[in-house]
């Protein structure tokens, strides 16, 4: 990834666009959170129902603060003791938090990525990202920037070059509340 192309990232997620990066197991596909036109676009690309909600990824916790509710210092200690790494937390959304992040739930799920394409694409954008996996509903997520060439060809704005993190599977969902695992890493 050179600092052209970082800019370059930045400037199509400023403009509503999206854009694929690979992440600690997968490919992802992201973009601003707080636009909804571009949300719906990346739902419709992927073929993913919004009542299912998304997952945010940041660079670190400042980025994540603007849409969850404020962490106890107990739960604030539980979720960075595994940040930033492969583990992606359930917490209780901030009041103003829209739906389309949501989706059916109180929760949002956000993780602070140990990956450095991904972290950097978070502070030359400035916060966090809508970050879901690079694939249709139902097909293998994308391991390499071809596969997500072949599964969305012309239809983002923006694609990192960078290897994934090496992880096998994607990250871990632990809800915080209940201290539930809902996905293995």
């Amino acid at each position: 990834m050179t600092p052209w192309a970082l800019r370059w990232a930045a400037r199509a997620l400023r403009a509503g666009g999206l854009v694929a990066y690979p992440t600690e197991a997968v490919w992802g596909l992201g973009c601003n959170p707080a636009d909804p036109v571009a949300v719906f676009e990346l739902l419709e690309l992927k073929q993913r129902h919004p009542e299912k909600g998304l997952i945010l990824v940041a660079a670190d916790l400042a980025q994540l603060r603007p849409w969850i509710a404020p962490l106890s210092k107990e739960a604030r200690t539980k979720v960075l003791a595994s940040w930033p790494g492969p583990v992606t937390w359930l917490v209780p959304a901030a009041p103003a938090c829209p739906y389309w992040l949501t989706g059916a739930h109180e929760t949002l799920a956000v993780r602070v990525t140990a990956h450095p394409v991904a972290a950097a694409l978070c502070r030359a954008w400035g916060g966090a990202l809508v970050s879901t996996s690079a694939n249709p509903a139902a097909r293998r997520p994308a391991r390499s920037a071809l596969a997500v060439r072949r599964y969305f060809g012309e239809r983002l704005d923006a694609i990192l070059a960078g290897p994934t993190g090496g992880a096998a599977r994607p990250s871990a969902i632990r809800d915080l509340a209940s201290g539930r695992v809902l996905r293995q890493s």
